[in-house]
């Protein structure tokens, strides 16, 4: 069974990043997404290597958004991948069986696709409206959520191991959970106030 909470990382520096990952693990989250869309590969191969150090230290898992050959390099636990990013079936070749290789939804559609490719995950969102997405996906709200796992069940497929990402906050956990979504990815609850991570952790029944 996956930790059902996922730290997505933040910060506009290497400094930042570093920060707010160490703060993160040291409030108890155990899964630590390495996201830095604006960083030179070399100083985001230096930032992928040192979360790695740091999740090895809090024996947590490390996962890096996008770039499947620095996860492959530094020896990470996986990757996640938008859907503009390289396949699914690409990194698992690259990475083998045993790496955790996640997917980003937006729709219907978007799901069965993931499904179809066997990825370990989805995140699916954005919940509501959030800063930390340049190019933000159409909102989907809980009723979207809804509606989702609703169609699933209606085309007799399995719900797949979903996580709710994109503004979630402590209090939507019951909720998502009374829906049917797995667990969440949160960045900038946890980055402005590290502490809440225990509580969100608490919240999963």
């Amino acid at each position: 069974m996956k930790e059902k909470l996922q730290y997505i990382s933040q910060g506009n520096t290497k400094e930042e990043q570093e920060f707010n990952i160490y703060n993160a693990l040291d409030a108890g989250v155990k899964w630590v997404q390495v996201r830095w869309k604006n960083a030179s590969e070399s100083e985001l191969v230096e930032l992928c290597e040192k979360a790695r150090i740091l999740c090895n230290e809090y024996q947590a898992i490390c996962i890096i958004n996008d770039h499947i050959q620095i996860a492959k390099e530094i020896e990470a636990d996986g990757v996640h991948l938008g859907l503009n990013d390289d396949s699914i079936l690409k990194a698992r070749q690259i990475l083998g069986a045993n790496k955790i290789i996640g997917g980003t939804a937006n729709t219907l559609e978007h799901v069965l696709q993931r499904v179809q490719e066997s990825c370990d995950y989805i995140g699916l969102g954005p919940l509501r409206f959030t800063e930390t997405k340049e190019k933000l996906s159409p909102i989907l709200g809980f009723e979207g959520y809804q509606q989702l796992i609703e169609d699933l069940k209606a085309r007799l497929i399995d719900i797949p191991m979903i996580y709710a990402i994109g503004g979630v906050r402590l209090e939507d956990i019951e909720l998502l959970q009374q829906i049917g979504i797995y667990g969440v990815a949160v960045s900038g609850q946890i980055t402005s106030q590290p502490s809440i991570a225990n509580e969100f952790i608490k919240s999963f029944k």
